[in-house]
């Protein structure tokens, strides 16, 4: 079926290789003609936005020049399933050379001057609501905090869980009172290590987007909570973007959004792991 859907858009015979069909969707490596390469996602028709917004997501990133991203091929439907085409890129680990690049070009883009981004999109499986905050200063960025990440995560979760994070929301000022405003930053929104990689040259590339116009601490808080970007990141980050001294008291509540996210998605250990985190802000 796959192989008829990319003769349909892409010139030639295709074939296709499936690489994980047990996942939050499918994935599969497609070769055509003349030794061209695609990296295939696909997902049931009634899930579709969720490409599109991946989609969305991506071109943005590209359009911003500051990373290199898989360039999207097409989005499109066919016989009940949902097609996302991407750029096939050979891709090794992030090493040194990538690290210091990397660091050098995260949340170097210019974007809005407001918090949110022009649709809604998803953080694994998770809805995320981006509506656009009403300005860039402390309130509008607490506001979008609480009211587009840490309340809608929270809810339906544990009663204990959802009442740590009401309180925490109620304490937000408090994490702020060093005189940091966030800087409204274009971010991937789900960049951790599974979601970056190089070129051969070094170049280096993120995929599977979650974008906002967010704090860039957010970002830097979720790289450090599932993996970590080589030393070599973080020198040339503080080159380009000197974060401020606060951002270790702040990590836990930008790291308790994914906690709160895969407590939802998975349950188990990822809920005591919130509750604790949300706990410690809050004492």
């Amino acid at each position: 079926m796959l192989h008829r859907a990319l003769s349909e858009h892409f010139p030639g015979d295709w074939r296709c290789q499936a690489l994980n069909i047990s996942g939050l969707c499918e994935t599969w490596r497609a070769e055509g003609p003349q030794g061209a390469r695609l990296f295939i996602k696909t997902l049931p028709q009634a899930r579709a936005a969720v490409l599109d917004a991946e989609a969305d997501g991506l071109r943005a990133l590209a359009a911003a020049r500051a990373l290199r991203v898989p360039a999207v091929a097409g989005v499109f439907l066919h016989e009940g399933t949902a097609v996302l085409a991407l750029e096939w890129l050979d891709l090794k680990p992030l090493g040194d050379v990538g690290g210091a690049a990397f660091g050098a070009a995260l949340h170097t883009a210019e974007a809005p001057a407001r918090y949110g981004w022009s649709r809604g999109n998803w953080l694994g499986a998770t809805p995320q609501d981006n509506a656009w905050s009403a300005g860039d200063g402390l309130a509008d960025w607490l506001g979008f905090l609480a009211t587009r990440r840490l309340r809608p995560l929270a809810q339906g979760l544990d009663a204990a869980l959802v009442d740590a994070v009401e309180r925490l929301i109620s304490r937000l000022p408090a994490l702020f009172d060093d005189g940091h405003v966030p800087r409204p930053s274009l971010i991937h929104g789900d960049l951790w290590s599974g979601n970056w990689g190089a070129l051969a040259d070094g170049t280096p590339v993120v995929f599977d987007p979650a974008v906002s116009v967010s704090d860039a601490e957010a970002e830097l808080a979720m790289m450090e909570l599932f993996g970590a970007p080589p030393p070599a990141f973080w020198p040339a980050y503080r080159a380009a973007a000197p974060l401020h001294g606060g951002y270790v008291r702040r990590r836990p509540v930008y790291q308790l959004v994914h906690l709160l996210n895969h407590a939802r998605l998975f349950g188990g250990g990822y809920a005591r792991q919130a509750l604790a985190v949300a706990q410690r802000l809050i004492q």
